[in-house]
């Protein structure tokens, strides 16, 4: 159904490959869990009933995992990571034969345009190799209407980090808002998700 695409380098698949068989565990997979779980909250009430639903970045499918269970309904979950670990381990920890987890990138979303009714992303946005483009891709394969939830680290405090690592990356809300208006994306609204650093956007195709 979903084929793979060639991965972009410079993701820290190799970081992202070695963390995966314990993702989930210690403080650092409860803190994943608690910010996918007010994520996927968020997503539910923007679109409450949807028929398929994107995850990008989807890591070991917690988030996923977690709709799924709040989503009879749906006929299809797809969970798209650039790390073959990441991959490997959310396909082995689902049992619901709607799921499905496969590698790929945010620029190249290996789905047919205007096919999903909600897309989620849960902090992986800060490490897609061209965010423009993966926000371009994400519209593409939105129905019309349909939503967009992103997650990630957004917040004046990183300004500094602009100037360095992160140059280029949108980590402030007047950034990602003008890549998400530049793509097309309408009403957007933002709020704090966690900690006051991790926030979320959600806008309508």
């Amino acid at each position: 159904m979903c084929d793979t695409q060639p991965v972009v380098p410079d993701r820290d698949l190799g970081a992202f490959d070695r963390r995966a068989p314990g993702y989930e565990s210690g403080w650092l997979g409860r803190l994943h869990h608690e910010i996918a779980d007010r994520a996927t909250d968020l997503a539910l009430r923007c679109e409450p009933a949807p028929r398929r639903v994107l995850d990008v970045g989807s890591g070991t499918g917690y988030a996923l995992r977690r709709l799924a269970s709040r989503l009879p309904a749906t006929t299809e979950l797809i969970g798209i990571d650039p790390a073959p670990g990441m991959v490997r381990v959310a396909g082995d920890g689902t049992q619901d034969g709607r799921l499905t987890f496969v590698r790929g990138t945010a620029e190249q979303l290996p789905v047919p345009d205007g096919t999903a009714d909600l897309v989620i992303s849960t902090t992986s946005f800060d490490h897609w190799a061209d965010q423009q483009a993966g926000l371009a891709e994400c519209a593409r394969v939105l129905s019309a209407g349909g939503h967009l939830v992103l997650t990630d680290q957004f917040s004046l405090l990183l300004s500094p980090t602009l100037l360095g690592s992160r140059r280029g990356k949108a980590r402030t809300r007047a950034r990602a808002t003008r890549l998400l208006t530049a793509t097309g994306f309408r009403q957007q609204r933002w709020q704090h998700l966690y900690a006051g650093i991790i926030q979320s956007v959600t806008a309508t195709r």
